[in-house]
């Protein structure tokens, strides 16, 4: 319907659609190489936010300290260094020295995508559909405006 390219929908979906799912489920129709630019454009986004942390961390401690003169514990998020580590277990591990067989790749999927499961249910479980209705119109409201701005914006970039 859009008048882009394939890959220049790929980047658009990429780097404007908030989960890695949905970028999968948006590239795909418009073929492999658009699927896979969506993919890139996507992580690489994904990887960015590792600087951003340790500015926030910087500016956070920094005006803390400003407030009340003394340095500020600020706890190092040690999720990124996980990611960094499964990033290049992933990419270059995996991809360049070790060959695993697709039956181990077909079952760590399987099994991911299992784990990934069990926690949007659990999580889904402890939604209160009284208090979404009372308390989170607002943030919904806000959140659906800045989606669509963001699409706006990164469909014009694109």
């Amino acid at each position: 319907i859009l008048p882009i390219s394939a890959l220049d929908y790929g980047i658009w979906s990429g780097i404007s659609l908030h989960e890695i799912a949905h970028v999968a489920l948006a590239g795909a129709p418009a073929g492999e190489d658009a699927l896979a630019i969506a993919l890139l454009a996507k992580l690489g986004r994904v990887f960015l936010l590792i600087p951003l942390c340790f500015i926030f961390m910087y500016w956070m401690k920094k005006r803390s300290s400003e407030k009340t003169g003394q340095d500020a514990k600020i706890d190092f998020p040690w999720f990124l260094v996980g990611f960094i580590i499964m990033s290049l277990i992933g990419s270059y591990v995996f991809g360049t020295y070790i060959s695993v067989s697709p039956i181990v790749m077909e079952g760590i999927s399987k099994t991911t995508t299992f784990i990934l499961t069990m926690a949007m249910i659990g999580l889904g479980l402890n939604v209160s559909l009284q208090a979404l209705r009372t308390k989170a119109m607002r943030p919904l409201l806000a959140m659906t405006i800045t989606s669509l701005l963001l699409s706006i914006i990164s469909y014009f970039i694109v």
